[in-house]
């Protein structure tokens, strides 16, 4: 009797344990399942909104990378660099490039990862090394001076530009910046597509359909206290979810603090004028940290620097004001010298040919 009731319980835990691995490969498999699906569905939506927003600048190669800019108007150049996780059109949906190419050759670039430009594996990406990027690429477009303006992540590769090139920049617009390595909450979160394997399937499969179902959020975040911009609301939402551009952001995401902590040592060495605009209520990045640090640091090295608050306003300032943007880049231009042309070239010409009587 011991022996048949030894027999039927090894029984009943074998078959337990085999069910429970029957189990296990059936989670696997529906997980499998569901990966691919993912990654099928996010294939497919990337080839639609690339379909259906195509590229609207120009190229320029440069260094073994390929770079896609917005260029608009005429006159003295101005640069623009977008922050982390958006493109280049970010600028014009705000209104700041329409604005400013009424009297300037206006220059925005989607940075290396971002948009339709290339972001080569082989490179860490710090704002250094995209400062040289777009150096040389500014330089193969036959452009010697610029005034450069930045936000947020840009800001650092604008500050960078600033710092190898003085003599190149003409001074710099920066806003809603990150300029000294703080704790980010976020950041744990934000990086995973860029760990390497793990990260890859990751970007291909369930961060963007995660990303998605966020962005309603952090939308509502970065424009806090005000409401979400219906300009904003215009960029294609899944131009910035592809697998390419998450992992461009996941890596700026890994990074801000490294690479602010590297640029904070050489402030006092910027040469050129600074203008620093920010909101009073940014949540994303707060003002006392970074944009009021920032001008005390330039003051006290003897740098000229002015800052700008906006009351009320959260980290989208260029949305809120893009109005006060241009009058930074005014001031700087007039404080350097270039000449500030008040008409567009339109209203210059019907001018003209108001005078000549034609």
């Amino acid at each position: 009797m011991r022996t048949d009731y030894n027999l039927a319980r090894t029984t009943t835990r074998d078959t337990g344990a085999a069910l429970a691995r029957g189990g296990w490969q059936a989670k696997a498999l529906v997980g499998g399942l569901a990966l691919a699906a993912s990654y099928f569905y996010v294939r497919a939506r990337t080839a639609q909104v690339e379909r259906d927003n195509p590229p609207r600048g120009r190229f320029v190669e440069v260094d073994g990378v390929r770079l896609h800019y917005i260029e608009r108007g005429e006159g003295p150049v101005v640069v623009l660099l977008h922050g982390n996780g958006i493109v280049a059109d970010d600028f014009e949906t705000s209104g700041v490039l329409d604005g400013l190419s009424e009297r300037y050759r206006v220059i925005a670039f989607d940075r290396p990862g971002y948009g339709y430009s290339e972001r080569p594996r082989t490179t860490l990406w710090t704002p250094d090394a995209q400062a040289r990027l777009l150096h040389h690429a500014l330089q193969e477009l036959k452009i010697d001076s610029s005034i450069v303006v930045g936000h947020s992540w840009g800001t650092m590769v604008a500050m960078a530009m600033g710092l190898q090139v003085p003599d190149f920049v003409r001074g710099l617009v920066l806003l809603s910046g990150y300029y000294y390595p703080t704790v980010r909450m976020d950041v744990p979160i934000m990086a995973q597509p860029a760990i390497p394997l793990v990260g890859d399937v990751l970007r291909y499969t369930v961060s963007p359909l995660i990303a998605r179902l966020l962005w309603p959020l952090m939308k509502k975040r970065v424009f806090a206290p005000m409401k979400v911009s219906e300009r904003f609301n215009r960029l294609p939402v899944w131009m910035m979810l592809r697998p390419k551009q998450l992992r461009a952001s996941a890596a700026e995401a890994a990074m801000m603090a490294p690479a602010a902590m590297s640029l904070a040592r050489r402030y006092g060495q910027l040469r050129v004028p600074v203008q620093i605009l920010c909101g009073t209520r940014d949540k994303m990045l707060m003002p006392s940290t970074h944009s009021e640090h920032l001008h005390q640091t330039l003051e006290r090295a003897g740098r000229d620097s002015e800052l700008l608050l906006e009351p009320g306003v959260g980290h989208m300032v260029h949305y809120a004001h893009p109005d006060m943007v241009a009058r930074a880049v005014d001031a700087v231009a007039a404080q350097v010298g270039e000449p500030v042309t008040l008409r567009s070239p339109r209203a210059e010409a019907l001018a003209r040919a108001g005078e000549s009587g034609v």
